[in-house]
This record gives C-alpha cells, sequence and structure tokens, in this order.
C-alpha cells in the first residue's frame, strides 16, 4: 500500500470536510436538516441568477469552439486516430447519458409537471399543460445539463492526451490561477467536495426510486430504515468490486444496464401509445428548440413562486457537482476525436437518447391520465418515488417490469459507485491512475455515509440541497476552466486539411 496517498493534503482536507459533515448528520439530522435547508434558500434566492447565466454560457462557448478552425484540433496527437469505433462510442455515451437519475425522473418530471405546471397562468391536468411539461423535462435533461459535463470533459481530455497531464481540476486551471501547492490542493478539495455531494444525491435518489419499488411490488414500507438498509446493500458490493478489480464483473453489469434498458424501452414503446409517443417526442423537440433560450434565462422575480429554483437550478447545481465525473468518464473514452466530433457528438447523442427515454415512458403515463382516466399524475404528487411503478400498473405484465426496473436502477448504482470510488481515489492522490484500495474503500464509506446522512436529515430535500450549496463555488472553478482552455487552443497549431479524417484503425492496418 502506498502510504504517501494518504497523507495527500487533498485527500485528508476533503476526507474530513465529508466526515464532519456525516458525523454532524448521524448525531443531530433534524438540525442538520434545517441548517441545510437555510443554506438551500439562501444559494438559490441570492446565486439562483448565477447557476442559470452560467449553464448558458457554458452551451453557447462549446458551440462556438466546435464550430469554429479549433474544431479540427485532436484530443490526442493529430495522427492520432479514435481509441473506439463511432458505434462502440456511441454505446459508451449511451451508458453514460443513462443513469439512475434519468429512470428516477423519466415518468416523475413530466407527471409532476403536468400536476403542478410550470407557469401559474396554466391550468394543470390538461393538454396544453401535458405539452409544456414534456418540452420542459426535454430542456432540463438536453444540451444545458451536458455542456457542463462536456466542458470539464473536454479540457480533462485536452491536458491528458493532448498535453500528456494529469487530468486533475487544478491542472485545467492553473494557467489562470497559481501553480502554487495551496492554491491547487485548494481546488481539488473543492472539486472533490463537490463530486462527492453530486454522487450522494444521485445514490439518494436511486434508493428512494428502489424503497418506492419494493413498496408497489412487495409492499414493503417507505422509510428512512429501509432506506439505509438498501444503502448498506449497496456499499458491500461496490465496495467488493471496487477493491477486487472485477473489471470483467463490472463489464457485465454495464453490458447488463444497457440490455435492461432497450428491453424496458422498447417493451413499453410498443405496449404504450405507440403513435402519441412518436407525436410527442417530435413535437417535444420542436418545443425544446423553440423555447431554448427563454428557459435557458427564465426567473420569476415579479410573479414569485419557486418552480424554477425546485426544478431548474437544482438540475444545473446537480449536474455542476457530477460534472468532474462524468467529465473524466466521457473524455476518457474520447481520445483521438476531434474537438468538434467530442463537442457535437456529447452534447447530441446522451441527449437525444434522454428525451427519447422521456418520451416513452412519460408520455406513456401522460397518455393515460388524459386518455384513460388513471391518476399517476396524483400518485407523483403524493409521492415521486413510485413514478415509474404507478406508470408500470397500467401496462402488462406489471410486476415483471417493476422487477426488472429495481433491478436496473440497483445495477446502474452499483456501477456508478465502483466508478465513482475510482475517480475520487484519483483525484486524492495526484491524479494516480492507480490509487490503493484503502482510499477507494474509504472514499466509498463516505460517499454511502453522506447519502444516508442526507436521507435521515430530509430524504428528497436534502439531497437537492447538498448538490446546490456545493456546486456554487465550483461553478466559478468552471468559468476559469473555460477561460483556460480558451487561452491553450489559442496556442494550438491548427490542421489546414486531415487526409485521413474518414479512415479507421482497421484501414490503416490494411494499408
Amino acid at each position: 500500500m502506498n502510504l504517501s496517498q494518504i497523507k495527500n493534503p487533498v485527500f485528508i482536507v476533503s476526507a474530513i470536510a465529508i466526515l464532519v459533515l456525516v458525523i454532524l448528520g448521524a448525531i443531530v439530522p433534524g438540525k442538520f436538516g434545517e441548517v441545510a435547508e437555510t443554506l438551500f434558500l439562501s444559494t438559490t434566492t441570492n446565486f439562483g441568477w448565477f447557476y442559470l447565466i452560467s449553464v448558458f454560457l457554458f452551451s453557447i462557448f462549446l458551440i462556438i469552439v466546435a464550430i469554429s478552425k479549433y474544431g479540427k484540433i485532436r484530443l490526442g496527437p493529430q495522427d492520432s486516430r479514435p481509441d473506439y469505433p463511432f458505434f462502440t462510442w456511441v454505446g459508451m455515451l449511451f451508458s453514460a447519458g443513462f443513469g439512475a437519475g434519468l429512470v428516477f425522473w423519466g415518468v416523475a418530471e413530466p407527471m409532476s409537471h403536468f400536476f403542478t405546471p410550470p407557469f401559474q397562468s396554466m391550468e394543470p391536468l390538461t393538454e396544453d399543460t401535458a405539452r409544456v411539461a414534456t418540452g420542459y423535462a426535454f430542456f432540463h435533461w438536453g444540451i444545458s445539463q451536458w455542456s457542463v459535463f462536456t466542458l470539464v470533459g473536454l479540457m480533462i481530455g485536452f491536458l491528458q492526451f493532448r498535453k500528456g497531464k494529469d487530468g486533475l481540476v487544478s491542472t485545467a486551471v492553473e494557467s489562470v490561477t497559481s501553480k502554487r501547492k495551496g492554491v491547487k490542493n485548494t481546488i481539488d478539495s473543492l472539486a472533490v467536495i463537490a463530486t462527492v455531494m453530486g454522487i450522494a444525491t444521485s445514490l439518494g435518489l436511486g434508493v428512494l426510486q428502489m424503497n418506492g419499488g419494493l413498496k408497489a411490488v412487495f409492499d414493503l414500507p417507505n422509510s428512512v430504515g429501509i432506506q439505509v438498509l438498501i444503502m448498506g446493500i449497496l456499499l458491500v458490493l461496490y465496495l467488493l468490486s471496487s477493491s477486487t478489480g472485477l473489471n470483467r464483473g463490472i463489464k457485465w453489469l454495464s453490458n447488463l444496464n444497457l440490455g435492461l434498458c432497450l428491453v424496458l424501452l422498447v417493451f413499453v414503446f410498443f405496449a404504450g401509445p405507440t403513435v402519441f409517443i412518436l407525436n410527442s417526442f417530435t413535437l417535444g423537440l420542436g418545443d425544446y428548440l423553440n423555447h431554448f433560450v427563454e428557459y435557458s434565462l427564465r426567473l420569476t422575480p415579479y410573479k414569485g413562486g419557486t418552480w424554477v429554483r425546485d426544478w431548474t437550478i437544482f438540475y444545473w447545481a446537480w449536474a455542476i457537482a457530477w460534472s468532474p465525473f462524468v467529465g473524466a468518464f466521457v473524455a476518457r473514452v474520447s481520445k483521438g476525436r476531434t474537438i468538434r466530433e467530442f463537442i457535437l457528438g456529447v452534447l447530441v447523442i446522451p441527449p437525444l437518447i434522454a428525451c427519447l427515454w422521456i418520451a416513452v415512458f412519460g408520455g406513456t403515463a401522460l397518455y393515460s391520465d388524459l386518455n384513460n382516466g388513471t391518476a399517476i399524475a396524483e400518485a407523483v404528487n403524493n409521492d415521486v418515488t413510485v413514478a415509474l411503478f404507478e406508470t408500470y400498473a397500467h401496462l402488462p405484465f406489471t410486476e415483471v417490469l417493476s422487477i426488472l426496473s429495481i433491478l436496473l436502477i440497483f445495477t446502474f448504482l452499483v456501477t456508478s459507485a465502483d466508478s465513482a470510488t475510482y475517480i475520487l481515489a484519483s483525484m486524492t492522490t495526484g491524479g494516480s491512475l492507480n490509487p490503493s484500495t484503502l482510499v477507494k474503500i474509504i472514499w466509498g464509506v463516505l460517499m454511502a455515509a453522506i447519502a444516508a446522512v442526507l436521507l435521515m436529515a430530509g430524504g428528497l430535500n436534502a439531497l437537492q440541497t447538498a448538490s446546490l450549496i456545493s456546486a456554487l463555488p465550483f461553478t466559478i472553478i468552471l468559468f476559469i476552466i473555460m477561460y483556460a482552455f480558451f487561452k491553450m487552443i489559442r496556442k494550438e497549431p491548427v490542421p489546414v486539411r486531415d487526409p485521413n479524417r474518414f479512415k479507421s484503425k482497421k484501414q490503416e492496418k490494411k494499408e
């Protein structure tokens, strides 16, 4: 075991900070929840505008870079080729774009908007509200959220594959900030704390939904005790996987995730209102594109209300907190691609998949309420965790679909948490590609502990609060990353023409 990794200042500071939060939350969960709520209100009231403007600017910046002359530059030597063929790469982006979060909100979000409209002037549970609910859900899972992941991934990929440096956040911004150890360690510690909170939010959401599924199928109570038990089982499994290096197991689980997603998607597509799904998907895309700028910068200073805070601002903060993890993943699988391919691929493929999922599952639920007299939206309003399972109740093979979905959420959480322990361990050991098992175990335990504490302190509200607060300082770091990347890319020689741009590795070997 490499003891120097344990002595790393970033590891010590960030681990102690999370441990203190865990202890406080475990000893006084009520007070912890109250303080978190106060910080949440302060953050959203004073800085909600900052999250909205930031994510909008990130999206615009990336599109400009993609279509500029710098789009020809590769993430790697200019003569390098992509490590993975296009369709394999798409499959990997598919797995990045999917997760427990989308399975959780795929039905819950459009049905929540259907019951409580985004605009105060709209009547709930009407056809017009259903249309807006779909378009807004597309917006939340679209380009804006993925622009944050793309920005971080672009910088990490550029540094690692083009410049031969580590993928630490502090290295990404050192051309603007400083190379001094104190500054670098502070930035990396902030990135780690934000990432832990983002991962804890995703773990907590998955556990909440699993509890909702177990209640729907086996009539188990929806309680904190059950949720902590689920978290404990998850902890044991992903620590076992992480500490023993079960690469085959993780690959098998990833393929299982992909397979289960496709089985559920295809079944609900054909068992549900197929033509309605296709129509709502097409119309939703049109509404999303038509209202992109309006939704991106929408606040309600004149009318009041908390809808934008509870939805858009929460999503953007969650994405920002989650960005070092997802960014590192998409960077790792994109070596050898041009900047243009990377940006357009990551900004288009995962959002399209997310919108299709929402159209199929959310569209099926909306159709059922509008045309069959069901009350899925009301059930979701009472308990958001049962959204998917309430939808299954009105489809054939209800129990089979519910059990498969619980299994899907479970395997998503295990694979995500296993990858997260590696990323966090790497971030806290100077960017090491082989962090020690002990460091991975410590982060695995701390992740589960903070998620459990947040569930005890207030469930969904506490999880949302954690993401919002931790993401605020990291948003500033993202702006520094954006400026640093612009400075670096301007110094790169731009290829005039790439004669091998259409050749794959197989073709080159033949030659």
